[in-house]
């Protein structure tokens, strides 16, 4: 359990220095051009996505509280064990960006002033994570578990685009965002709303995988009572 938490939380600290990192990077090195911006921190996000899911998936690589949700409803994991990853999550995104601050010679937190908020927004939240969840228990369910951080990356870049949020997706990111006033932040004001599209988004999914593979659960607690059964996502079916 102990491997498993320093993995979610040096995974997710990895990943929302890079997304911050990369969008304080873009700003400064594209400032007339946002178009250009989002298009270096989307590619660097998908990639840092992928890198970092094969090097940690033989111990745990979700980096979600949605994804964690979801295995813990699908019986992969323990309610005690899916509050420990969500934790280490948590405190990983927060130090991920505090981290990307530094690195760029910025206060360590400064909390963001980017509004999000709106209809569009929230929809594009849920759509997002929707996917994502999907994506992810779809390729572990049809066999094809050492490509899911190929998958993962690509749907992450192209949902940056297709999506009106640039796709968040996770809500320890999310609150990882708030720390700083750049161009991946998000205001503190603005979380809730997004974390709630988060849920629904990961509650949608969830009935999707269900419907769309039936014995899912079934296989899910057969797996998770295996001793060398390996995360991430530990294959739910």
């Amino acid at each position: 359990m102990i491997r498993r938490a320093v993995a979610e939380l040096v995974g997710t600290a990895f990943l929302v220095a890079a997304v911050v990192g990369s969008g304080i990077a873009a700003q400064r090195l594209s400032p007339d051009d946002v178009g250009l911006q989002l298009l270096e921190n989307s590619l660097i996000t998908g990639a840092a996505l992928v890198a970092l899911i094969l090097a940690l998936q033989p111990v745990s690589a979700a980096f979600n509280p949605v994804v964690t949700l979801v295995e813990r409803a699908l019986g992969v994991l323990g309610t005690a064990e899916a509050a420990a990853l969500i934790a280490a999550q948590v405190v990983g995104g927060a130090l991920g960006a505090i981290v990307a601050n530094l690195m760029f010679g910025l206060s360590a937190v400064s909390p963001s002033g980017h509004v999000r908020a709106g209809g569009g927004l929230w929809l594009s939240e849920v759509v997002a994570t929707l996917g994502l969840v999907v994506v992810i228990f779809g390729v572990v369910r049809s066999g094809r578990g050492p490509l899911a951080a190929f998958a993962v990356g690509g749907y992450i870049t192209a949902a940056y685009w297709f999506t009106s949020s640039t796709s968040f997706a996770n809500p320890a990111v999310t609150v990882a965002r708030t720390l700083s006033d750049t161009f991946a932040g998000i205001a503190p004001a603005s979380v809730a709303g997004f974390v709630v599209a988060q849920g629904a988004g990961g509650a949608l999914a969830y009935g999707l995988v269900r419907l769309l593979y039936p014995d899912a659960a079934a296989v899910a607690a057969q797996i998770a009572a295996e001793p060398s059964a390996q995360p991430l996502v530990r294959e739910p079916s």
